[in-house]
C-alpha cells in the first residue's frame, strides 16, 4: 500500500520504520527536514513537501504534534488539493471538537477521515504493538484496520469520529497524574530516609502498582530525563486539551490544574524537551535548589 505519513516526531519516526519493515510503500514530509535523516538512511523516501508525499498515496497518516500544526500544513493551498478522494488518518493527540472541525474541512475537500490516536512510544511503534483507538464509522473501521494492525494488534472502534479523541484525553491526564502521584511518594519516601527497594516492594505486590512507576524509576533516582519518550512539553498540551474537555463536560479540574501548574514550573525550569518525568525536579529539587524553612 502507498502510505504518506506526514511528522516525524518521536512517534512519527517510529511509525514510519515500522511500516517501511512491514513492506508499504512509504513517503514522509517533515517541516523540519532534518529530522529526516534518519529515515532517509534506512531507504524510505523523504518527500520536500507534503502535497508532493500525498501524491501518490492511498491513504494520509497525520502524525503532527496539535491541531495548529495539521491546519497548517494539510489545508495549505497547495496541500489541499491533494486531499480530494484520499483518506487522511489523523493519529495525534487532538480535542475532540478539533478533530470534528478538521473532519468536516476534511470531507468539504472531498476527502475521507478517520482519527486514529494511540497509546505507546517509538518503542512501541517500532515494535507493532501500539495501542490504537479509532473514532469512525464502521465501514471506515473496517477498510483501515488491517494497515493499522501493522502498528499494533488491539486496534478498537471507540464510536465516531470525536470519540477517540475524548478517550486519548482520558488516558494521557491518567499519564500526568500518576507521574506526579508517584514522584511526590517518591519523594517523600527518600527525604524520610526510606528506602526505596522496601518501598518499591510493597507497591508491587499491591493494587497500587502501575507498570509506569517501574519504568520511571531508574529515571527519577539517577535524575536523567534526557532521550524521552515523551516530552514535558507535549504532557503539558494533552493536559490542557484534556481541561479544556473537562469544562465541556462540567467536570472539577481542582486535581489537574495542580498537575498543570508542576509542568508549567518544569517547563518554566529548562525541562520542556525532555521526558515528562522531570516534573520530579519541581517535586522534589536537588538539596542544592531547596529552599532554607
Amino acid at each position: 500500500m502507498n502510505v504518506a505519513l506526514l511528522g516525524t516526531g518521536l512517534l512519527g519516526q517510529g511509525v514510519s520504520e515500522r511500516l517501511h519493515a512491514t513492506g508499504h510503500t512509504l513517503t514522509v514530509y517533515n517541516r523540519s527536514i532534518e529530522k529526516t535523516q534518519e529515515l532517509r538512511q534506512q531507504g524510505i523516501r523523504i518527500a520536500p513537501t507534503a502535497a508532493e508525499a500525498m501524491s501518490a498515496a492511498d491513504v494520509v497518516l497525520l502524525l503532527l504534534s496539535d491541531a495548529k500544526a495539521i491546519r497548517a500544513v494539510l489545508f495549505d493551498p497547495a496541500t489541499s488539493r491533494a486531499i480530494d478522494g484520499r483518506t487522511i488518518i489523523q493519529m495525534g493527540t487532538i480535542g475532540p471538537a478539533e478533530s470534528c472541525s478538521i473532519e468536516n474541512e476534511v470531507l468539504r475537500l472531498g476527502g475521507r477521515y478517520l482519527e486514529a490516536p494511540v497509546l505507546g512510544s517509538i518503542a512501541e511503534a517500532k515494535a507493532g504493538t501500539l495501542l490504537i483507538m479509532v473514532g469512525a464509522t464502521r465501514e471506515h473501521y473496517d477498510t483501515w484496520a488491517p494497515l493499522l494492525r501493522h502498528l499494533g494488534e488491539e486496534v478498537r472502534l471507540i464510536g465516531p469520529v470525536g470519540k477517540a479523541a475524548v478517550m486519548k484525553l482520558a488516558l494521557n491526564q491518567l499519564i500526568a497524574a500518576e507521574m506526579a502521584a508517584f514522584a511526590f511518594s517518591l519523594g517523600l519516601v527518600r527525604r524520610g530516609g526510606v528506602d526505596v527497594e522496601d518501598f518499591m516492594g510493597v507497591v508491587r505486590k499491591s493494587t497500587l502498582y502501575a507498570p509506569m512507576f517501574e519504568k520511571k524509576l531508574p529515571r527519577l533516582e539517577k535524575r536523567h530525563y534526557a532521550q524521552p519518550n515523551f516530552s514535558t512539553r507535549h504532557l503539558l498540551k494533552d493536559v490542557e486539551l484534556a481541561l479544556s474537555a473537562a469544562g465541556t463536560a462540567k467536570l472539577s479540574t481542582v486535581g489537574l490544574e495542580g498537575v498543570r501548574s508542576l509542568l508549567i514550573d518544569t517547563i518554566a525550569a529548562g525541562l520542556g524537551e525532555v521526558d515528562y518525568s522531570a516534573i520530579y525536579e519541581r517535586i522534589d529539587p536537588p538539596a542544592s535548589e531547596r529552599s532554607e524553612p
